[in-house]
């Protein structure tokens, strides 16, 4: 049985979300000023999010992971039948052809074609200026010193699936990847019922994913890092997912490599009270819908500019079709913060080092030079966050959970790898070795000295 492919897209409709929203769903927003006494304890709640681990998803996970790696298809279809709800005839049927693909991308609308192609042809072209190259140089003596970069071999992409599709999350995993030179990107999307999405194909043609696999789920996981009869071993692990996933590449970490472990999106505004406050509600929302654990803050050293913000929020949110989710977002994790002034706003940007961080202010460029910590910096009025989610350029793959402080954004450097290049001359191998040689015997290595003291130039010249 092969799973059934399909475009549905979400049939909610601003009608039906303002009839159905209440007053009720209107958030109470923590509302923080910097020259409180309480200031401090506040922003520790506002940030203190950790995703603990969950016993019943770890139980789960392992079972799933040992199960892989003992009966691996066998397995494999099994909790396709359990978990996505679909029983493939057998395990080659979990796989989409390249032909499949390109058939889904003449079915899709031409429009969603051609934004799919734009957002590709931005993201290529950006990834080109990130890739690393190799260099050398040689010594007085002789001796050469160098990196070599060479392409990881195969790459494993999990793409989510279920309640939604996300064809922009091919192109900003799978573009960097074949940047980069791999060799080999097979991909893996979950398909409840049988169905996937054409949109998330169509990506996958255009991106140039070389395998496409209808399974996912914590069993994905494991059977991209260790391999069963249908799905090849990979070198590393990239793609967003649900905790089951999250938590399954946190386990497979060190047999593969992994991206990251992401935690709820985020975005925090840095405004100077100049800008369309409804432009700025929707900003905020446009990371509230995600999810109820999202976190949306706008930071601002004009108090008047932040409740008139408010009274955008209060207007705009009936009218969004997710707006129970918004609501739950901004009053639990969001915040409406008043600086002292635009250096101050900097401080607090810093110290949040948010996912996403819009600066909407007269001069972003200077403003920008003192941000430390930022997945990506949006920069000016007319930047809206939502564009680097799709078709800027820059990948929206971001560190979260104030990870920007020590992460940076997916790019082809992560489908890379370095290789140190030491070639000695006989001069240079004896100069050094006389100096390795002493530290070997410090460290009561007697092997590792003499290994150098052979190459030692007075050595073998007297023998």
């Amino acid at each position: 049985m092969q799973p059934r492919t399909g475009f549905f897209p979400e049939v909610n409709t601003r009608l039906q979300a303002a009839a159905t929203f209440t007053w009720c769903c209107m958030p109470e927003i923590t509302r923080l000023n910097t020259q409180d006494p309480g200031f401090r304890a506040g922003l520790d709640r506002l940030l203190d999010w950790e995703q603990a681990a969950d016993p019943a998803v770890e139980a789960v996970v392992r079972e799933v992971i040992a199960a892989i790696r003992a009966r691996g298809d066998e397995a494999l279809l099994e909790y396709t039948t359990r978990f996505d709800r679909w029983t493939p005839d057998s395990a080659a049927a979990l796989e989409y052809s390249l032909e499949t693909c390109r058939q889904a991308l003449e079915r899709i609308d031409p429009q969603q074609a051609e934004a799919l192609q734009l957002s590709a042809e931005r993201v290529r072209a950006y990834a080109e200026h990130q890739k690393l190259a190799s260099w050398s140089y040689t010594e007085v003596d002789g001796t050469l010193l160098g990196q070599q970069v060479m392409p990881m071999d195969r790459v494993g992409l999990y793409v989510p699936g279920g309640k939604a599709a996300y064809p922009s999350s091919v192109l900003m995993n799978a573009i960097p990847a074949k940047v980069a030179g791999v060799a080999e990107l097979i991909m893996v999307v979950p398909c409840p019922e049988g169905v996937v999405n054409d949109m998330v194909l169509a990506a996958a043609s255009i991106a140039g994913v070389d395998r496409v696999f209808a399974i996912g789920g914590a069993q994905a996981v494991a059977a991209l890092a260790y391999g069963t009869a249908t799905i090849p071993p990979v070198d590393k692990i990239v793609g967003p997912g649900n905790a089951y996933v999250a938590t399954a590449k946190r386990m497979v970490f060190g047999k593969v490599g992994i991206d990251m472990i992401a935690g709820p999106s985020e975005i925090l505004v840095v405004c100077d009270g100049k800008t369309d406050p409804d432009w700025i509600a929707l900003d905020l929302f446009s990371q509230a819908e995600h999810d109820e654990d999202a976190q949306s803050i706008l930071v601002s050293p004009d108090g008047e500019f932040l409740e008139r913000v408010m009274q955008s929020i209060t207007r705009l949110l009936p009218e969004m079709p997710r707006a129970d989710i918004i609501s739950a977002s901004l009053q639990g994790q969001g915040a409406l913060i008043q600086a002292r002034d635009m250096d101050e706003a900097v401080e607090i940007a810093n110290e949040v080092a948010p996912e996403h961080l819009e600066l909407s202010v007269e001069d972003p460029q200077a403003v920008a030079r003192k941000i430390r910590h930022a997945g990506a910096i949006f920069m000016g009025r007319y930047t809206a966050e939502v564009l680097g989610d799709y078709c800027a350029g820059p990948n929206h793959v971001l560190p979260t959970s104030r990870t920007a402080r020590f992460s940076s954004p997916l790019g082809v450097y992560d489908f890379q790898k370095r290789s140190s290049l030491i070639h000695c001359s006989p001069e240079g191998a004896s100069m050094l070795g006389k100096s390795a040689a002493i530290l070997a015997h410090g460290e009561g290595l007697t092997a590792h000295a003499r290994s150098a003291e052979v190459r030692i130039k007075d050595s073998f010249d007297s023998s």
